[in-house]
């Protein structure tokens, strides 16, 4: 099988693995990124100003764990 095969196959079997469609997977991994992105940011925030944003970058990782744990 040719690596572009394997690339196009990967784009079915990496999302069925966890049983979602395609773009189920997509929406879930766009879900996740902007779930970490505001972590991130909230973290930054914190560092700067440590009153604010006392336990929101936790809080949202402890929640997206569970949604990883839940998934599978």
């Amino acid at each position: 099988m040719t690596q572009i095969a394997q690339f196009v196959r990967a784009f079915h079997d990496h999302p069925a693995s966890v049983d979602e469609t395609y773009f189920g997977h997509m929406r879930f991994a766009f879900g996740f990124a902007g779930t970490l992105f505001l972590a991130g940011a909230a973290a930054l925030i914190h560092a700067i100003i440590p009153p604010l944003c006392e336990t929101t970058a936790s809080r949202l990782i402890r929640r997206m764990h569970a949604r990883i744990d839940n998934r599978h």
